[in-house]
């Protein structure tokens, strides 16, 4: 009886958790206490009060309207990396299952090459050749992430294609695109959207690093990773402008784990 509880728990925390930042994306498209860059000197470093919600920066500007737009940014990185990682990863894994032989051991070889190339170490290479942006940022997260969906594909598939009901296929003359798409891929997924969740979790943490570094969301876009970089050096002054980022970003990371954790028992992957 407690398994079932904490998995219930945790979907249901996570699912809350993630709500709230979709909702505060949502809403920033529609409503902003105020011009998120707007600068009110007067205002620094001020504590949360009825004209600011959650305090102001070193610059005087709104923190809650900073917040509320940094959600979108988080959001989105974190959702285009990981379909990207996702789309790259699984069809590797999954041709390299398939193929078998040469060919498989030379993909696999080859994304063992790019595991060892971090989002960090790649989005250094990627603003080496381009200028740094969101773009590089979600490249670099995304390209770091494809060995772990290619490595989870490939074991799903090797798993499930030595089933009788794909060996009953083979035996009828089923090609094999259609074994994979009808019969092979949707009895693989489970650990595919299990590890989407986890992955973007470390997304959201990669991009916040990213744009912390400078490397990521330019510095005048509103972002959490760019908040707490600015931050840093007035937390004498002031912990709001560290704090109210810093607790979106651990919010939005346990709500990713949680939610994956709960899926992980809802779906039964071992």
């Amino acid at each position: 009886m407690l398994e079932p509880t904490i998995m219930r728990l945790n979907l249901i925390l996570g699912s809350l958790l993630i709500g709230l930042v979709v909702i505060a994306a949502g809403v920033s498209f529609f409503w902003l206490p105020v011009d998120p860059n707007a600068m009110n000197f007067a205002a620094q470093l001020s504590a949360p009060s009825a004209t600011h919600w959650l305090g102001t920066d070193h610059l005087g500007r709104d923190l809650l309207s900073r917040l509320l737009v940094g959600a979108r940014g988080t959001l989105f990185v974190g959702i285009i990396a990981v379909s990207l990682a996702l789309s790259l990863g699984c069809s590797i894994g999954a041709v390299a299952a398939l193929a078998g032989g040469l060919f498989d051991e030379m993909l696999m070889r080859i994304v063992d090459v790019l595991y060892a190339f971090p989002a960090l170490l790649m989005a250094l290479l990627l603003a080496a050749i381009y200028r740094p942006n969101t773009l590089t940022a979600m490249v670099a997260i995304g390209l770091a992430t494809v060995p772990v969906f290619a490595r989870l594909m490939r074991a799903s598939v090797l798993s499930v294609k030595s089933r009788d009901f794909v060996e009953a296929g083979r035996a009828l003359g089923v090609r094999r695109r259609r074994l994979l798409w009808r019969h092979i891929l949707p009895s693989a997924i489970s650990p595919i959207i299990v590890q989407a969740s986890l992955s973007l979790a470390v997304a959201v943490l990669a991009e916040a690093a990213l744009s912390f570094l400078g490397l990521g969301t330019p510095p005048r876009t509103p972002s959490w990773g760019n908040m707490l970089r600015e931050a840093q050096g007035f937390l004498a002054l002031s912990p709001y402008p560290a704090l109210v980022p810093g607790l979106a970003i651990v919010a939005t990371v346990l709500g990713w784990s949680l939610l994956g954790d709960g899926l992980r028992d809802a779906l039964d992957v071992q």
